[in-house]
């Protein structure tokens, strides 16, 4: 197998992923179906992160993924990444509207006009469905909540580490911003542990999120420059461009304000997350240790429970 140690582009790691049959070709980039042995791996991942966090005693949530388009408007996602947002649209009209369709779609005519805008919107990050569950008043010491969700972002690649649905593992800390910042600090090195664990060649470095536009880019300065993104980054389709596997943010009073969260004392709660991102972790594994899980190493099999 070519992947084992040294530099890959993206579309060889691509392509090898669907000749092994772990993932399932959709005819659309970044779309995929898993195999049984990609999706094992991700459960005994997500097994593993809960493992890790379980000394937090966070409170579960699960939500399907799709969003309150009203929170989502509120969330200011789509100010800052509107070329990423996914929303969902649905037929609503009369007879008549119908037999106009179907007309349209005869003559290979567009016929999505028909389809007009859903209160529903694709989650972006696990993470979404949780502030507004939050609003109003915390208790004293915050609350901290495990959520995992499949996320949409539209970024059509053949980079198989970015995909447009993908699953999210978060924990999701809310609070004062002292214990919020000390919680996502005392994540770092467990973030590091949990990498390690898993055999991985990972560098820990301060990011910034794809933001829209030219004024984008002065809040990427921004949030670099106040170290409120950290990546745990691996090799995944190449050497040169490492991704993100695991990602440390600290969001300040941003959802606070926006979805009136509370501290005990009334002032404005901040929140931090930490999001694992699945199906990167199950190809950095592949990717690292080559696709027959039985040749794994002893230490990675026994931290996954292989």
């Amino acid at each position: 197998m070519s992947i084992a140690g040294g530099t890959i582009p993206s579309r060889a790691f691509h392509d090898e992923l669907l000749d092994a049959g772990l993932l399932l070709p959709t005819g659309l980039p970044g779309v995929y179906g898993r195999s049984a042995g990609f999706e094992d791996t991700i459960d005994r991942i997500d097994r593993l992160i809960t493992a890790y966090g379980a000394v937090d005693r966070p409170e579960v949530m699960r939500f399907p993924p799709i969003v309150n388009r009203a929170d989502f408007e509120r969330s200011g996602y789509l100010q800052s990444f509107p070329h990423l947002a996914g929303t969902i649209h649905s037929f609503a009209g009369s007879e008549p509207a119908h037999r106009r369709m179907m007309d349209t779609i005869a003559t290979g005519g567009d016929w999505s006009a028909a389809f007009p805008a859903t209160p529903l919107v694709l989650t972006p990050a696990a993470c979404y469905p949780v502030y507004p569950v939050l609003t109003g008043s915390l208790p004293r010491s915050g609350r901290l909540v495990d959520v995992m969700s499949y996320c949409f972002r539209h970024e059509p690649s053949e980079d198989p580490g970015r995909m447009q649905m993908f699953r999210m593992h978060e924990h999701v800390r809310a609070g004062d911003p002292e214990t919020v910042t000390a919680w996502r600090e005392s994540w770092i090195a467990r973030a590091e542990s949990l990498t390690a664990a898993l055999g991985l060649q990972a560098h820990t470095g301060v990011a910034s999120d794809p933001f829209f536009g030219r004024g984008g880019k002065l809040l990427a300065v921004n949030q670099r420059d106040q170290r409120l993104k950290l990546e745990i980054s691996v090799c995944i389709a190449s050497e040169q461009q490492p991704t993100a596997i695991i990602s440390l943010n600290y969001h300040q009073n941003h959802f606070g304000e926006a979805f009136a969260i509370t501290t005990a004392e009334g002032g404005i709660a901040h929140t931090a997350c930490v999001g694992f991102g699945l199906e990167r972790l199950a190809l950095a594994l592949f990717r690292r240790h080559g696709f027959d899980r039985q040749k794994w190493p002893d230490t990675v099999r026994k931290a996954l429970e292989l």
